[in-house]
């Protein structure tokens, strides 16, 4: 009868132990999604045809896979590029893609869902260098005009 009772301590022992691990390295896991690479999971996305109004015809509007739309209203962090476009003349309202400029959508070597439209909390240094930013997603399927993603409250990881 000790024995057992000996072992069931024992277990209890580890198991508190495990679970104060598990704790501590919970911290660093939801670190480390900080850091996860966010553009596959963006690359989740179908599109439909459906008549818009104003055009007078049919236009591709995104359908947002289950995954990405989890991601609506929560930080992510993606390494990219600035890209440099006549629309947006500060280093606060840019565009950024998964991909270098001459690579990207805009020159028809990507899709629409490697680049975001982003609003930074404070101006970033244009560079044809990748960066890492940080910021809140939004998604978009209504507004034709606008990018399918935007970043805002955006932060320059260094």
């Amino acid at each position: 009868m000790c024995k057992i009772s000996g072992n069931i301590l024992t277990y209890t022992f580890i198991f508190r132990i495990v679970s104060v691990c598990l704790i501590i390295a919970g911290g660093e896991r939801i670190s480390a999604q900080v850091n996860k690479n966010y553009w596959p999971i963006l690359g989740k996305v179908a599109y439909k045809k459906e008549y818009d109004e104003l055009l007078g015809l049919k236009v591709d509007k995104p359908v947002f896979s289950p995954e990405v739309k989890g991601l609506e209203g929560k930080f992510i962090q993606l390494k990219g590029y600035i890209i440099p476009t006549d629309g947006y003349k500060n280093h606060k309202e840019f565009v950024f893609s998964a991909f270098p400029y001459s690579s990207c959508f805009f020159c028809g070597q990507a899709g629409p869902e490697t680049v975001l439209e982003v609003a930074a909390k404070s101006p970033i240094t244009y560079t044809s260098e990748p960066i890492e930013i940080r910021g809140k997603l939004k998604l978009n399927n209504t507004d034709i005009n606008r990018l399918m993603y935007q970043l805002s409250e955006v932060e320059e990881i260094k």
